[in-house]
């Protein structure tokens, strides 16, 4: 078995010729939560946004990514979901590995039915290549375009070449995008025959532009009228205001008074961190969150136990299609 460090120094199998170690910390653990959970987690409640970062030697990441991530483990995520008490998980293929989905769909196959996936297809995928995805467990794709893309059409045409290619599967649209790009795709989503779920945290919103910043009236009337989900998860990629990140609550129980059937929720775990500027040939440290806190802070925007069980349980069940029969797998380890 490879330990965390020969699998960061392998990384040089994956195209990184010199491998900098300037911080300690690189070859730490990934996040553990460290608060206990303060409510009653619902059986079934799913974490909707986590990844697995392997092996470099065996799932390579890709040359034009914008960092290099230390690993992440399976067993460490089965730790953080005990101690939060999630029994579900969707497995978010991560920009570094581009359209190469080996190690979500790897990740997904070792959790078992307890376990979904959303991948990043190329252009040229086939219709068999889906569905052997399908078969792996992916219920979903990525959309989303170049930083700093801010022409409408190519936005539209993002958009809609990404529904063309889903629609008819029992499958969604994650869209990345902030407010003025979901402004511009308006009527996009409005028609879309595939579900979408703005997965940009919170939608995209900025806490510090408050409820009335623009853009965020269209968001909430997407949700109110059931169109769209968003994901109420990692304050601290848009908050910085830690731990409690107060500036994130009034937006968080506006997308949840607005329709509570259309909020899901999850860690982000591992929580990889972008440094600009960073040479690849460094290992960019994760982010260690307290996904513990973290989870008590949803109890805090929602209204009742029925509003946190509709976001935990019921709207991933019905999202990215589990069974109740998967209640009991989660902690087990495949035979």
């Amino acid at each position: 078995m490879f330990s965390r460090r020969d699998m960061l120094i392998g990384a040089g199998m994956a195209g990184i010729t010199a491998l900098a170690r300037p911080i300690a910390s690189a070859f730490g653990s990934a996040a553990q939560p460290k608060t206990p959970i303060n409510f009653t987690v619902p059986p079934g409640a799913c974490d909707c946004h986590a990844c697995i970062i392997g092996d470099p030697r065996q799932f390579p990441f890709i040359t034009s990514r914008g960092y290099t991530p230390e690993s992440a483990s399976i067993t460490e995520m089965r730790s953080v979901h005990r101690s939060i008490h999630t029994q579900r998980v969707v497995i978010v293929q991560p920009s570094f590995y581009g359209t190469d989905n080996s190690c979500t769909l790897d990740a997904i196959r070792q959790l078992g039915r307890s376990a979904r996936g959303v991948a990043v297809i190329a252009d040229n995928a086939s219709n068999a290549e889906l569905d052997q995805m399908h078969s792996g467990g992916i219920r979903g794709i990525v959309s989303s375009g170049p930083a700093g893309e801010s022409d409408p059409a190519a936005m539209r045409q993002r958009f809609k070449t990404a529904v063309d290619r889903i629609k008819g599967r029992d499958w969604h649209l994650q869209f990345h995008g902030k407010l003025s790009e979901i402004e511009a795709i308006r009527d996009q989503i409005t028609n879309s025959p595939v579900p979408i779920v703005l997965f940009d945290h919170f939608g995209g919103a900025q806490p510090t532009l408050g409820l009335n910043q623009p853009g965020f009236n269209t968001l909430l009337s997407l949700v109110q009228s059931g169109k769209v989900y968003v994901d109420v998860s990692a304050p601290y990629r848009i908050s910085k205001q830690p731990p409690d990140y107060p500036d994130v609550a009034p937006i968080a129980k506006a997308l949840i008074a607005a329709n509570p059937e259309r909020i899901v929720w999850g860690t982000g775990w591992p929580h990889p961190a972008q440094i600009p500027g960073r040479p690849l040939t460094e290992i960019t440290p994760l982010f260690q969150i307290d996904d513990g806190h973290n989870l008590n802070l949803l109890a805090t925007w929602t209204s009742s136990a029925a509003q946190l069980k509709l976001i935990l349980v019921d709207n991933p069940a019905r999202l990215y299609g589990f069974s109740p029969s998967t209640l009991s797998l989660f902690f087990e380890k495949p035979s």
